[in-house]
Protein backbone atom coordinates (compact mmCIF):
# COMPACT_ATOMS: atom_id res chain seq x y z
CA UNK A 1 0.00 0.00 0.00
CA UNK A 2 1.46 3.35 -0.74
CA UNK A 3 1.57 6.50 1.37
CA UNK A 4 -0.93 8.25 -1.08
CA UNK A 5 -3.57 5.23 -0.76
CA UNK A 6 -2.67 5.83 2.96
CA UNK A 7 -3.43 9.33 3.26
CA UNK A 8 -6.61 9.01 1.10
CA UNK A 9 -7.87 5.74 3.64
CA UNK A 10 -7.21 8.48 6.83
CA UNK A 11 -9.10 11.45 4.98
CA UNK A 12 -11.83 9.00 4.11
CA UNK A 13 -11.97 7.54 7.96
CA UNK A 14 -11.75 11.64 9.14
CA UNK A 15 -14.32 12.79 6.64
CA UNK A 16 -16.86 10.14 8.07
CA UNK A 17 -16.03 10.49 11.56
CA UNK A 18 -16.98 13.85 10.99
CA UNK A 19 -19.84 13.18 9.12
CA UNK A 20 -21.13 10.86 12.43
CA UNK A 21 -20.13 13.55 14.72
CA UNK A 22 -22.37 16.33 12.40
CA UNK A 23 -25.08 14.28 12.21
CA UNK A 24 -25.13 13.12 15.88
CA UNK A 25 -25.13 16.81 17.14
CA UNK A 26 -26.04 18.45 14.26
CA UNK A 27 -29.67 16.50 13.45
CA UNK A 28 -32.83 15.61 15.02
CA UNK A 29 -35.85 13.52 14.46
CA UNK A 30 -38.87 14.12 15.77
CA UNK A 31 -40.68 11.07 15.94
CA UNK A 32 -45.02 11.92 14.72
CA UNK A 33 -47.34 11.98 17.69
CA UNK A 34 -44.54 14.40 19.29
CA UNK A 35 -43.14 17.98 19.22
CA UNK A 36 -39.61 19.05 19.51
CA UNK A 37 -38.78 21.21 22.07
CA UNK A 38 -35.49 23.21 20.88
CA UNK A 39 -32.97 24.30 23.69
CA UNK A 40 -29.78 26.38 23.09
CA UNK A 41 -27.87 25.94 26.20
CA UNK A 42 -30.64 25.44 28.36
CA UNK A 43 -32.88 28.33 27.18
CA UNK A 44 -36.02 27.29 25.47
CA UNK A 45 -36.19 28.28 21.91
CA UNK A 46 -39.49 30.48 21.01
CA UNK A 47 -40.41 27.78 18.42
CA UNK A 48 -41.16 24.33 18.29
CA UNK A 49 -40.28 20.90 16.02
CA UNK A 50 -42.97 19.37 14.22
CA UNK A 51 -42.18 15.68 13.40
CA UNK A 52 -39.96 15.15 11.19
CA UNK A 53 -35.88 15.26 10.53
CA UNK A 54 -34.54 18.72 11.35
CA UNK A 55 -30.86 20.52 11.62
CA UNK A 56 -29.87 22.34 14.17
CA UNK A 57 -26.54 23.98 16.01
CA UNK A 58 -24.25 21.15 17.99
CA UNK A 59 -24.60 23.28 21.03
CA UNK A 60 -28.70 23.32 20.73
CA UNK A 61 -30.92 20.01 21.70
CA UNK A 62 -34.32 18.74 21.38
CA UNK A 63 -36.79 17.66 23.97
CA UNK A 64 -39.74 15.42 22.96
CA UNK A 65 -42.91 16.27 24.14
CA UNK A 66 -46.16 13.36 23.91
CA UNK A 67 -49.03 14.99 22.22
CA UNK A 68 -50.47 11.73 21.60
CA UNK A 69 -53.57 10.86 24.36
CA UNK A 70 -52.01 9.25 27.46
CA UNK A 71 -53.95 7.08 29.95
CA UNK A 72 -52.32 6.45 33.29
CA UNK A 73 -53.69 4.14 36.38
CA UNK A 74 -54.24 5.71 39.93
CA UNK A 75 -55.52 4.62 43.50
CA UNK A 76 -56.23 6.44 46.74
CA UNK A 77 -58.28 6.49 49.60
CA UNK A 78 -60.43 8.75 50.73
CA UNK A 79 -63.38 9.40 53.75
CA UNK A 80 -66.68 9.87 52.62
CA UNK A 81 -69.45 12.20 54.34
CA UNK A 82 -70.15 9.97 57.12
CA UNK A 83 -66.49 9.16 57.88
CA UNK A 84 -65.89 5.87 56.19
CA UNK A 85 -62.66 4.82 54.44
CA UNK A 86 -62.85 3.88 51.00
CA UNK A 87 -60.56 2.82 48.47
CA UNK A 88 -60.54 4.57 45.03
CA UNK A 89 -59.09 2.87 41.94
CA UNK A 90 -59.19 4.85 38.79
CA UNK A 91 -57.72 6.34 35.63
CA UNK A 92 -57.33 9.36 33.69
CA UNK A 93 -57.08 9.93 29.78
CA UNK A 94 -55.22 13.45 28.83
CA UNK A 95 -53.07 14.60 26.13
CA UNK A 96 -51.50 18.11 25.99
CA UNK A 97 -51.84 21.10 22.96
CA UNK A 98 -48.98 20.98 20.76
CA UNK A 99 -48.78 25.10 20.16
CA UNK A 100 -48.56 25.20 24.08
CA UNK A 101 -45.95 22.36 24.73
CA UNK A 102 -42.99 24.61 24.62
CA UNK A 103 -44.95 26.76 27.38
CA UNK A 104 -45.64 23.27 29.29
CA UNK A 105 -42.10 22.55 29.26
CA UNK A 106 -40.51 25.42 30.08
CA UNK A 107 -42.74 26.02 33.44
CA UNK A 108 -42.99 22.42 34.38
CA UNK A 109 -40.92 20.55 32.63
CA UNK A 110 -41.28 16.66 30.84
CA UNK A 111 -42.83 15.43 34.40
CA UNK A 112 -45.47 17.53 34.54
CA UNK A 113 -48.18 14.80 34.90
CA UNK A 114 -46.52 13.28 38.23
CA UNK A 115 -45.47 17.33 39.09
CA UNK A 116 -49.10 19.20 37.93
CA UNK A 117 -51.67 16.31 37.30
CA UNK A 118 -51.73 13.65 39.75
CA UNK A 119 -51.62 16.06 42.99
CA UNK A 120 -54.80 18.42 41.45
CA UNK A 121 -56.47 14.81 40.54
CA UNK A 122 -55.88 12.76 43.91
CA UNK A 123 -57.24 15.75 46.27
CA UNK A 124 -60.16 16.55 43.65
CA UNK A 125 -61.15 12.64 44.00
CA UNK A 126 -61.20 13.35 47.75
CA UNK A 127 -62.75 16.83 47.59
CA UNK A 128 -65.84 15.20 45.80
CA UNK A 129 -66.11 11.65 47.69
CA UNK A 130 -66.06 13.60 50.93
CA UNK A 131 -69.53 15.00 49.45
CA UNK A 132 -71.49 11.90 49.37
CA UNK A 133 -72.38 8.77 51.80
CA UNK A 134 -70.70 5.66 51.86
CA UNK A 135 -73.88 4.06 50.83
CA UNK A 136 -74.65 7.03 47.91
CA UNK A 137 -71.37 6.49 46.59
CA UNK A 138 -71.58 2.87 45.07
CA UNK A 139 -74.58 4.27 43.13
CA UNK A 140 -72.99 7.32 42.01
CA UNK A 141 -69.75 6.44 40.12
CA UNK A 142 -70.82 8.28 37.04
CA UNK A 143 -71.54 11.48 38.49
CA UNK A 144 -68.11 10.81 40.67
CA UNK A 145 -66.02 10.47 37.26
CA UNK A 146 -68.11 13.39 35.78
CA UNK A 147 -67.36 16.31 38.43
CA UNK A 148 -64.01 15.00 39.31
CA UNK A 149 -62.77 15.77 35.26
CA UNK A 150 -64.63 19.34 35.49
CA UNK A 151 -62.57 20.41 37.99
CA UNK A 152 -59.43 18.95 37.22
CA UNK A 153 -60.33 19.78 33.79
CA UNK A 154 -60.73 24.11 35.02
CA UNK A 155 -57.18 23.89 36.48
CA UNK A 156 -55.47 21.71 33.60
CA UNK A 157 -56.30 24.42 31.19
CA UNK A 158 -53.86 27.03 31.49
CA UNK A 159 -51.20 24.43 30.94
CA UNK A 160 -52.95 23.50 27.41
CA UNK A 161 -53.70 19.62 29.45
CA UNK A 162 -56.76 18.50 28.10
CA UNK A 163 -58.19 16.14 30.68
CA UNK A 164 -60.06 14.41 28.20
CA UNK A 165 -61.92 11.69 30.91
CA UNK A 166 -61.18 10.33 34.48
CA UNK A 167 -62.98 6.81 35.50
CA UNK A 168 -63.50 5.55 38.92
CA UNK A 169 -63.27 1.75 38.12
CA UNK A 170 -63.95 0.44 41.19
CA UNK A 171 -65.00 1.79 44.76
CA UNK A 172 -64.32 -0.42 48.35
CA UNK A 173 -64.71 -0.17 52.14
CA UNK A 174 -63.91 -1.76 55.07
CA UNK A 175 -65.20 -5.49 55.91
CA UNK A 176 -67.23 -4.00 58.91
CA UNK A 177 -69.07 -1.33 56.35
CA UNK A 178 -69.38 -4.04 53.46
CA UNK A 179 -71.34 -6.45 56.10
CA UNK A 180 -73.16 -3.68 57.38
CA UNK A 181 -74.41 -2.92 54.23
CA UNK A 182 -74.98 -6.47 53.52
CA UNK A 183 -77.17 -6.92 56.39
CA UNK A 184 -79.00 -3.82 55.24
CA UNK A 185 -79.75 -4.63 51.89
CA UNK A 186 -81.15 -8.11 53.70
CA UNK A 187 -83.60 -6.56 56.00
CA UNK A 188 -84.76 -3.97 52.99
CA UNK A 189 -85.58 -7.41 51.07
CA UNK A 190 -86.96 -9.11 53.49
CA UNK A 191 -89.50 -6.04 54.32
CA UNK A 192 -89.91 -5.13 51.14
CA UNK A 193 -91.11 -8.47 50.58
CA UNK A 194 -93.41 -8.80 53.83
CA UNK A 195 -95.05 -5.28 52.44
CA UNK A 196 -95.39 -7.52 49.13
CA UNK A 197 -97.35 -10.04 50.14
CA UNK A 198 -99.29 -7.91 52.48
CA UNK A 199 -100.15 -6.07 49.72
CA UNK A 200 -100.97 -9.65 48.30
CA UNK A 201 -103.03 -10.83 50.89
CA UNK A 202 -104.73 -7.02 51.08
CA UNK A 203 -105.68 -7.37 47.51
CA UNK A 204 -106.97 -11.02 47.67
CA UNK A 205 -109.50 -9.45 50.47
CA UNK A 206 -110.41 -6.72 48.54
CA UNK A 207 -111.43 -8.93 46.01
CA UNK A 208 -113.26 -11.66 47.69
CA UNK A 209 -115.30 -8.64 49.47
CA UNK A 210 -115.78 -7.35 45.97
CA UNK A 211 -116.82 -10.57 45.00
CA UNK A 212 -119.56 -11.15 48.01
CA UNK A 213 -120.39 -7.51 47.36
CA UNK A 214 -121.42 -7.97 43.18
CA UNK A 215 -122.72 -11.57 44.58
CA UNK A 216 -125.30 -9.71 47.28
CA UNK A 217 -125.93 -7.43 45.09
CA UNK A 218 -127.01 -10.02 42.24
CA UNK A 219 -128.96 -11.76 44.96
CA UNK A 220 -130.87 -8.84 45.97
CA UNK A 221 -131.54 -7.84 42.53
CA UNK A 222 -133.08 -11.21 41.69
CA UNK A 223 -135.00 -10.68 44.72
CA UNK A 224 -135.98 -7.51 44.00
CA UNK A 225 -136.90 -8.47 40.49
CA UNK A 226 -138.79 -11.67 41.56
CA UNK A 227 -140.23 -9.40 44.29
CA UNK A 228 -141.92 -6.73 41.31
CA UNK A 229 -143.05 -9.64 39.44
CA UNK A 230 -145.25 -11.03 42.21
CA UNK A 231 -146.31 -7.54 43.43
CA UNK A 232 -146.97 -7.20 39.67
CA UNK A 233 -149.13 -10.15 39.43
CA UNK A 234 -151.07 -9.10 42.27
CA UNK A 235 -151.68 -5.87 41.34
CA UNK A 236 -153.02 -7.04 38.16
CA UNK A 237 -155.09 -10.00 39.80
CA UNK A 238 -156.44 -7.53 41.55
CA UNK A 239 -157.25 -4.84 39.36
CA UNK A 240 -159.17 -7.72 36.75
CA UNK A 241 -160.60 -8.94 40.20
CA UNK A 242 -162.22 -5.39 40.91
CA UNK A 243 -163.11 -4.81 37.27
CA UNK A 244 -165.14 -8.24 37.47
CA UNK A 245 -166.73 -6.95 40.68
CA UNK A 246 -167.39 -3.82 39.12
CA UNK A 247 -169.17 -5.49 36.11
CA UNK A 248 -170.60 -7.68 38.43
CA UNK A 249 -172.18 -4.69 40.58
CA UNK A 250 -173.64 -2.77 37.51
CA UNK A 251 -175.15 -5.97 36.27
CA UNK A 252 -177.02 -6.26 39.67
CA UNK A 253 -180.65 -5.70 39.60
CA UNK A 254 -183.67 -5.99 41.97
CA UNK A 255 -185.33 -8.65 40.56
CA UNK A 256 -182.40 -10.89 40.16
CA UNK A 257 -181.01 -10.16 43.48
CA UNK A 258 -184.66 -11.44 44.66
CA UNK A 259 -184.56 -14.29 42.19
CA UNK A 260 -181.05 -15.14 43.64
CA UNK A 261 -182.80 -15.17 47.17
CA UNK A 262 -185.46 -16.81 46.17
CA UNK A 263 -183.00 -19.70 44.50
CA UNK A 264 -181.26 -19.57 47.78
CA UNK A 265 -183.42 -19.84 49.94
CA UNK A 266 -184.56 -23.83 52.01
CA UNK A 267 -188.14 -23.32 52.46
CA UNK A 268 -187.96 -22.94 56.08
CA UNK A 269 -190.06 -19.95 57.32
CA UNK A 270 -187.67 -17.93 60.17
CA UNK A 271 -189.05 -16.83 63.71
CA UNK A 272 -189.36 -14.01 65.40
CA UNK A 273 -190.13 -13.23 69.23
CA UNK A 274 -191.44 -10.02 69.80
CA UNK A 275 -191.13 -10.37 73.82
CA UNK A 276 -191.12 -12.31 76.77
CA UNK A 277 -194.65 -14.40 77.06
CA UNK A 278 -195.42 -13.29 73.15
CA UNK A 279 -196.43 -15.75 70.73
CA UNK A 280 -193.68 -17.16 67.86
CA UNK A 281 -194.54 -15.28 64.81
CA UNK A 282 -193.17 -16.46 61.26
CA UNK A 283 -191.88 -13.90 58.87
CA UNK A 284 -192.02 -13.95 55.40
CA UNK A 285 -189.94 -12.05 53.49
CA UNK A 286 -191.52 -11.64 49.97
CA UNK A 287 -189.59 -9.04 48.43
CA UNK A 288 -191.55 -7.38 46.01
CA UNK A 289 -195.10 -9.27 46.77
CA UNK A 290 -197.98 -7.23 46.98
CA UNK A 291 -199.40 -6.43 50.87
CA UNK A 292 -202.56 -7.12 51.75
CA UNK A 293 -205.79 -4.31 51.62
CA UNK A 294 -206.52 -3.56 54.95
CA UNK A 295 -209.85 -4.58 56.52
Amino acid sequence: MTSKSIRIGVIAAILIILGIIIYTTCAAIVPTGYTGILTTFGKVEQFTLDAGFHFKSPFQQVVLMDNREQKTAFNTQSFSSDIQQVDIIGSINYSINKSTAMTLYREVGTQYFNTLVMPRLLENTKAVFSKYTAENLVGARENLSVTIRDLLSEEMDRYGINIVSVSIENIDFTDSFTDAVEAKQVAAQKKLQAEIEQEQATMEARQAAERQRITAEAEASVKKTQADAAAYATKVQADAEAEANKKLSESLTKDLIAWLETKAWNGQLPTFISGEGSATLPILNLGGATQPAAQ
